[in-house]
């Protein structure tokens, strides 16, 4: 099977949450048909509502540094479905995507044909045992998963990790995780395991109660990030932060991701790596070293454009913190779209107000919501509405070059506009 024909493939499994079943049955036979090959490497799991992402690839990165050989899976992509898996910190090709999906889905079809599962596995799923199927293939040593959705049912979930990480919890995905916090903190705690060591950022008190328990239930005694390593000296610039991570090892850190939320990620990144035993000087050179396109990602000067994928509440905040600080005195542009399960005029009443020109558009993906529906539900007095993502990037052209324009809210709708405004990177080439 091609990668075309791959790929096709696993959109045709559309929504996933429609073919996805409570449990870790589904994922864990078609692993046993596979030979187990999540059993190939050690692991390092993350959950969290925000900064998971971040904070996988500033673990990976460091890990590479040290010589390990590193996997990283991720979710979701922003252009290639090869993106997902990394094998010391590239794509996998599209060949050897393509070759592990018709693996999978040959032993889904087996399954299938014997009565062993009642429907295909879901994209995600799919996507989660082609991942460990490459991990082992390629000799990863250590592989940094992030969860996709909540953790306790999550397909990522059939790892026992060396250690098991939550970044900081929050509102989203109310609809499968539950509505208060206490609900969804509960289905992120579901990561954690007995004979594994636990790394948790700072949380609300609420949260924080949550996780507690849940560790002590599986005889776990929880390192607390910004307990154990604070960040002091802070120098926070447009384009990343220098601070002083100060804790067992004192170790100078520059973080070239921007945004403050960005050194509360590094923070919890350093404690993880210092628990796993990695040298200050390695922690240092993969932190400095990480990449992680459309999230406060500068792509254009004259204007500037930023890329951000900020798509629920707490990302919003995080967004509206960075412009205040850096952008108060220029004229913001926004352009925004959301997928359907995203908490929209929340969203709006967080960012739209610091703006002084919005284009609300969708990407070219079916759970995206209308724009003539978020300007329904937000409030503007230049709110434009663009149909497509293209469209809104020929309005971007009436932009002056003093001033900043953030392209945010659904990370296909930051993926879609990426490919049409980066040159195509050789680290990300497939």
């Amino acid at each position: 099977m091609t990668y075309p024909d791959s790929v096709r493939f696993l959109y045709s499994l559309a929504n996933e949450t429609r073919t996805a079943e409570l449990g870790l049955a589904r994922i864990t036979r078609l692993l046993e048909a596979l030979g187990n090959p999540h059993r190939a490497a050690a692991f390092v799991h993350v959950a969290g509502t925000n900064g998971k992402g971040s904070t996988c690839a500033m673990i990976e990165s460091a890990l590479r540094a040290s010589g390990r050989r590193t996997g990283l899976y991720t979710s979701p992509h922003l252009i290639e479905p090869t993106e997902r898996i990394r094998i010391q910190g590239r794509p996998v090709s599209r060949e050897d995507f393509a070759q592990a999906f018709e693996q999978v889905h040959a032993a889904a079809e087996r399954l299938l044909r014997e009565d062993l599962i009642r429907q295909h596995p879901t994209y995600f799923e799919t996507v989660t045992a082609m991942a460990f199927l490459l991990f082992a293939r390629f000799g990863v040593e250590m592989a940094v998963l992030e969860v996709g959705l909540g953790g306790r049912l999550d397909a990522t979930n059939v790892v026992h990790p060396l250690v098991a990480v939550i970044t900081p919890v929050d509102f989203d995905h109310e609809k499968y995780l539950g509505k208060g916090l206490d609900s969804i903190a509960a289905e992120k705690a579901g990561i954690l395991k007995r004979g594994s060591a636990a790394v948790f950022s700072r949380q609300r008190p609420e949260v924080a109660r949550v996780l507690e328990q849940a560790a002590r239930a599986q005889d776990i005694t929880p390192l607390w990030a910004e307990q154990t390593w604070r960040a002091e000296e802070v120098l926070l610039e447009a384009s990343g932060s220098r601070f002083i991570a100060r804790g067992p090892v004192r170790i100078p850190i520059y973080c070239p991701l921007p945004g403050e939320h960005q050194v509360s990620n590094a923070i919890t990144a350093v404690a993880v790596l210092h628990w796993l035993g990695v040298p200050a000087a390695a922690i240092q050179q993969g932190i400095a070293g990480v990449r992680w396109p459309g999230r406060l990602e500068r792509v254009a000067s004259q204007p500037q454009i930023y890329l951000d994928g900020a798509h629920n509440p707490a990302g919003a905040r995080a967004l509206a913190a960075y412009i205040e600080r850096f952008h108060k005195s220029r004229r913001v542009w926004l352009v925004y779209g959301a997928s359907r399960d995203k908490a929209v005029a929340e969203i709006a009443a967080i960012l739209f107000p610091l703006a002084d020109e919005v284009i609300a558009t969708a990407a070219a993906h079916p759970r995206s919501v209308r724009p003539e529906l978020i300007r329904e539900l937000a409030d503007h007095p230049r709110l434009r509405i663009a149909p497509r993502v293209a469209d809104a990037l020929r309005m971007l052209e009436e932009a002056g070059p003093s001033d900043a324009v953030f392209i945010t809210g659904s990370l296909f709708l930051v993926g879609e506009a990426r490919a049409m405004l980066v040159p195509s990177d050789p680290d990300d080439a497939a």
